[in-house]
């Protein structure tokens, strides 16, 4: 097991990376001072099957008392209802403030529980354990809890960090393939916009990553976390750099918004949003035709989506994109693409963003 630090002064935190390390739970809550009593497990319908028990036996067998709380697994379940009903539950299971809350699915449950825990009772501490590889290399870190709201993706949220990440890649191995392709979007990212190295790994050995190798998988999940730690300890709160991660989400969180969060996985939409700034980059100038092509070859290697499909209504992506938490005075940071590792940041408004739909299309 290799334990990271993110570095947040007060609010720091390790990550722990590793191979069937699930079983340690209970021992690193401990190193972590919470030593009895209540703990809240929060889970989906999907993954509950496969780890509501393991985890709830680590627990119990290390004399912690879990209260499980389950919801229906899916993105569409990641607003102010299912957060009610997850409020409600926490207080028929009696969860105190020093109770912590163990955030067991991917991205959906780690943004709903760590929202919840945020708000309830002015804040509890919650941990991360991600179980899909998007979560792994990307929602579990840094502190970023929402919930979705029809106008926008993420709309209701706040900045709360956890306590502790464990990341343990042998349950990768229950993940359908859809939604662990769905996840090497989040990886691609990482090459593209802060790692020429991550990147030219991947173009070199991704028929080994996607066969769930371990050994490789622990290596790609760790060396994500490292990026992201870094970015997260130098700009928290997103007042600057850390926009950087939103490369492919601005076009991303629109496809989802604009298709009901039910026609593409969240990585599958951050594919077509990479595709899209790629294109959009090119298109103004900022890099060249091959960089774009790499970029694209790569996500379309991966087996991640590339086309955003025509029959998608520019107006809704466009209504998407104006929604979008980030845009000020009508114009969003849009992360564009100089070259592998290399960003710049360009203010447009929606309608210029949308509009090179047309030219990516041409």
């Amino acid at each position: 097991m290799d334990t990271l630090t993110l570095n947040l002064g007060a609010r720091s935190y390790p990550i722990h990376i590793g191979s069937d390390i699930l079983s340690t739970l209970g021992q690193l809550l401990k190193q972590q001072n919470f030593l009895t009593g209540r703990v809240g497990v929060i889970t989906d319908s999907h993954v509950g099957k496969h780890y509501r028990n393991p985890v709830t036996n680590i627990l119990t067998a290390e004399g912690f008392e879990p209260v499980v709380i389950e919801i229906p697994a899916g993105e569409e379940h990641k607003n102010l209802a299912w957060l009610t009903f997850l409020y409600d539950k926490l207080v028929e299971g009696r969860i105190e403030r020093n109770s912590p809350l163990i955030a067991l699915g991917g991205g959906v449950i780690g943004d709903l529980t760590g929202f919840a825990a945020a708000t309830f009772r002015r804040g509890v501490p919650f941990i991360q354990i991600p179980t899909t590889l998007l979560a792994q290399v990307d929602a579990s870190v840094g502190g970023k809890t929402a919930v979705n709201h029809p106008a926008g993706k993420n709309l209701i949220g706040a900045f709360y960090q956890p306590r502790m990440v464990l990341v343990d890649v042998a349950v990768l191995k229950t993940l359908p393939k859809r939604e662990f392709v769905s996840g090497i979007a989040e990886v691609i990212k990482y090459g593209v916009i802060l790692s020429p190295e991550l990147f030219g790994l991947l173009e070199e050995e991704l028929k080994v990553l996607l066969s769930v190798n371990p050994a490789l998988l622990t290596s790609v999940v760790k060396t994500c976390c490292q990026l992201k730690a870094l970015v997260v300890e130098e700009d928290e709160t997103e007042g600057d750099y850390r926009a950087i991660l939103n490369f492919g989400h601005t076009m991303g969180h629109a496809i989802e918004s604009a298709t009901s969060y039910k026609s593409f996985l969240h990585g599958e939409a951050v594919a077509l949003g990479m595709v899209f700034a790629t294109h959009l980059s090119q298109q103004r100038g900022l890099c060249r035709p091959a960089v774009r092509d790499r970029v694209v070859r790569l996500i379309k290697q991966a087996g991640l989506p590339i086309d955003i499909p025509q029959d998608l209504a520019q107006e809704h992506l466009r209504i998407g994109i104006e929604a979008d938490k980030k845009v000020t005075a009508g114009k969003v940071k849009f992360v564009c693409l100089e070259d592998i590792g290399k960003t710049r940041f360009e203010f447009l408004s929606a309608a210029e963003i949308v509009g090179h739909l047309y030219q990516s299309a041409s």
